[in-house]
C-alpha cells in the first residue's frame, strides 16, 4: 500500500506559526491534514515555546484505512490489546503496531480491525 507525505518548503528564518500546515499525510483511503500548534493553553501563553505539529487524536476519533485496520500514533497510550515487552509503553512499542509515515501507523490488531464494505 502506498503511502504520501507531502511537507511546506520554509526557509531557516521562517518560524512557523499556529495553523501553518505542517504536512498532508495520505494512506489507506484517508488524508490527514497536520498544523502547528500547542497541545497545552500554557505553551500558547509561554513567548519560549514554539508551536509544534498537531497529530490526530485517534483514541478520541478513530479513523481507519480502506481495509478497516485504525490509524494510530507512536505517542498514544496502549490499548488494552498492547502485546510488547515494555510496561505502560505507547504504541510505538506494540507488536500490532505498523509504522507508515511521520509518527502515524497501522494497528494491526485483529479485534480493533473494523468491517469494510468492498
Amino acid at each position: 500500500m502506498l503511502s504520501r507525505l507531502s511537507r511546506r518548503n520554509r526557509q531557516e528564518e521562517n518560524i512557523p506559526q499556529e495553523g501553518d500546515l505542517y504536512a498532508r499525510i495520505e494512506h489507506g483511503g484517508r488524508t490527514f491534514d497536520l498544523y502547528y500548534g500547542y497541545y497545552e493553553e500554557c505553551d500558547r501563553q509561554n513567548p519560549l515555546v514554539r508551536p509544534v505539529p498537531l497529530y490526530p487524536d485517534f483514541l478520541a476519533h478513530p479513523q481507519y484505512d480502506n481495509e478497516g485496520y485504525p490509524f494510530a500514533t507512536e505517542m498514544q497510550d496502549a490499548c488494552p490489546y498492547y502485546v510488547g515487552n515494555l510496561k505502560d509503553d505507547g504504541c510505538y512499542a506494540c507488536e500490532h503496531y505498523r509504522q507508515l509515515i511521520d509518527f502515524i501507523g497501522i494497528c494491526t490488531c485483529a479485534v480493533r480491525r473494523i468491517e469494510t464494505e468492498e
